[in-house]
């Protein structure tokens, strides 16, 4: 990333594209250990989950109308693999996020990296994220059930001018939905390179993106065609695709891994570049010494554990 910040601030859609494979490129081992160990076993756990929830949910119906049988113990098993899921998912999502984020910064500072290294700091860094998680999640948790009641205490009232705000709130509730998708995508990448965490990374997220949200709307529109065709294909020719032969399911769901795999892997770089770009347009300081100097915060919090523990040796 040997861009100026004039550079960088110019920079659009297919821009960033571009930028993206500069950076991947030449650093296809750190980005492969990375994909190997995090990303890989969280498109894992996404497509298993799908057709574990399948069997799961086919096995509550088969005993609930076959077999006239209490499904109480069945739906509890539901809800803890459910629980497992998600719990495995937001690990693997949060390690994802801070060994992408801290790697492309590393690239962009020119300090030398590791997979060790990122190994190493990674464990400081989910934890904040895992806050910023948390507090994206309450927002939108909050968002959606007053988003939800507002749409049925509409639909319950019998008038057809009701059905008609009742579907402009609709696209108003997805339009915001998505706007704080990608709110909460950059605020992952600032709470990994910056100071703040939570709800002031959430902040700063949004004063960030102000200029460069069309851009960064494109970018996540592209991405979420591309992971809603390879879900979509999986739920239809996989896991319910009994009229194919099994070894051709097989084969099919190995294929949506392995273009999922890089969807994500290329998901989270564009969303690191974004960053920058969007610092740039608002005449930030991106310059190199000064992002050397914050990742460097890092690894001297982990020289600093590692003189401690052979203090104690």
């Amino acid at each position: 990333m040997e861009r100026t910040q004039e550079d960088m601030k110019l920079l659009g859609v297919f821009g960033i594209y571009r930028e993206g494979h500069k950076i991947m490129a030449p650093s296809r081992k750190i980005f492969n250990q990375i994909t190997l160990s995090f990303i890989l076993p969280l498109c894992l756990i996404f497509l298993a989950q799908i057709q574990i929830s399948k069997i799961l949910f086919q096995r509550i119906e088969f005993h609930r109308y076959r077999d006239n049988r209490n499904t109480s113990s069945d739906w509890a098993v539901y809800v803890l693999f459910k629980l497992a899921y998600f719990t495995f998912l937001c690990i693997f999502s949060l390690l994802s996020t801070s060994a992408v984020v801290y790697s492309i910064a590393c690239i962009y500072a020119n300090r030398e990296i590791s997979f060790k290294r990122v190994m190493a700091v990674v464990p400081q860094v989910w934890k904040r994220l895992m806050v910023t998680f948390i507090v994206t999640y309450v927002l939108n948790f909050v968002y959606t059930v007053v988003a939800a009641v507002t749409m049925i205490l509409c639909l319950s009232i019998d008038n057809s001018s009701a059905v008609i705000l009742f579907f402009v709130l609709l696209i108003i509730y997805i339009i915001g939905f998505i706007y704080l998708t990608i709110v909460w995508q950059l605020a992952g990448v600032v709470t990994v390179l910056e100071e703040s965490y939570g709800l002031k990374a959430m902040n700063k997220s949004r004063n960030l993106i102000k200029g460069k949200f069309w851009v960064a709307l494109a970018i996540f529109f592209k991405l979420l065609l591309v992971f809603g065709g390879i879900q979509f294909v999986f739920y239809v020719f996989v896991v319910y695709g009994f009229f194919w032969e099994m070894w051709k399911r097989v084969l099919l769901g190995m294929l949506c891994l392995a273009v999922l795999v890089p969807v994500i892997l290329y998901g989270l770089v564009l969303q690191t570049i974004i960053y920058f770009v969007c610092k740039a347009h608002h005449n930030e300081t991106i310059d190199k010494p000064t992002l050397s100097k914050r990742l460097g915060e890092y690894e001297r919090l982990l020289d600093d554990t590692n003189e401690v523990q052979l203090e104690k040796v």
